[in-house]
């Protein structure tokens, strides 16, 4: 008798203590970017830095391949899988293809969402926009539009690869609003697959073979800083200009050389932060992410849910010689 009450004590304090482990057991949530070494990533990990602070015992896992490939993040996921992360946040650089490897992880009890460029809804419990995608397309033809004369003339698109989720979304929507925009001329779209060397060589081509462009749009911070560099070594500053979506830090020379009059782009620190956020509700079990609900995110409120599980975040911010001191100092 005795014995079986010291042996159920025992056994009731081990599992005290297990739970008491299991409390105090640090969530791992994995950041997994396009690539790494882009400045538009590291930012956003700022901010999924700062929001691990404020929750407390959580662990951020910035991660990436090196070149912006499905192959090279489906590697990274397995990796992730197989360290037992809490969550995984991604932007992906395929839609499509990096959804078996996220089911594997849902199916190991992973909570996946996706960021900045979507995954389809099956391999995601939600995807989080850095703004609407309709204000984002119209944003760039606006852009596009303030820097030819009178509002009129051709432009080129300089995207980042051909499969890029967003990148596409935002091409698609700017060519649907191209006709509230009667005096722009899309030429053509080329694609620098978010490397600076290929983006350089991709502008470089278009400013010898379209030499009616006017102006090149680049929706990616990589795209963007690489024709901006081309335009200005080319000696057509002032004849040629670039725009699109940038990092301050990184297109502040630009802005002072007058490749760039104005560019755009949300706070990347913000949406690493809301993302950070968001993944760390739905490992706790107090949101679901399903359509119509809202998940609390800290300092930028609560973000509702739309349908097929899609979130926006903020509209599009213009930088340009006004602020751009100000805000080059912060990212």
């Amino acid at each position: 008798m005795k014995l079986t009450r010291r042996l159920t004590i025992g056994a009731a304090l081990a599992l005290a203590m297990m739970g008491g482990a299991a409390q105090a057991a640090e969530m791992k949530i994995a950041l997994v970017v396009k690539s790494l070494g882009n400045g538009f990533f590291e930012a956003a990990n700022k901010g999924a830095e700062e929001a691990a602070k404020e929750l407390g015992n959580v662990k951020i896992i910035y991660t990436g391949p090196t070149s912006t490939t499905a192959e090279g993040q489906i590697e990274v996921i397995n990796s992730l899988i197989a360290q037992g992360v809490d969550a995984i946040a991604i932007s992906a650089n395929d839609p499509d293809a990096v959804v078996p490897a996220l089911k594997k992880a849902k199916q190991r009890g992973i909570k996946v969402i996706s960021w900045d460029s979507g995954v389809a809804p099956e391999g995601r419990i939600l995807q989080l926009n850095p703004s609407s995608n309709e204000l984002i397309g119209k944003m760039c033809l606006t852009l596009a539009k303030d820097h030819l004369p009178d509002g009129k003339g051709d432009f080129a698109i300089l995207s980042a690869t051909t499969t890029s989720t967003n990148q596409n979304i935002w091409i698609g929507e700017m060519k649907k609003q191209l006709k509230e925009f009667p005096g722009l001329n899309l030429v053509t779209t080329v694609y620098g697959d978010d490397l600076s060397d290929k983006s350089y060589r991709e502008a470089q081509g278009l400013l010898k073979s379209h030499p009616e462009v006017k102006v090149i749009v680049a929706p990616t911070t990589v795209g963007v800083l690489a024709a901006s560099q081309a335009v200005k070594d080319a000696g057509k500053i002032g004849q040629v200009y670039v725009t699109g979506l940038g990092l301050p830090s990184e297109m502040a020379g630009a802005i002072k050389s007058g490749a760039t009059k104005e560019f755009a782009i949300w706070n990347p620190i913000d949406l690493g932060y809301s993302a950070a956020q968001i993944a760390y509700h739905l490992v706790k079990g107090d949101a679901d992410g399903k359509p119509g609900s809202e998940i609390p995110a800290g300092r930028m409120g609560k973000i509702k849910i739309g349908e097929n599980g899609e979130a926006a975040m903020a509209d599009p911010f213009v930088y340009n010689a006004s602020n751009i001191d100000q805000f080059s100092k912060v990212f």
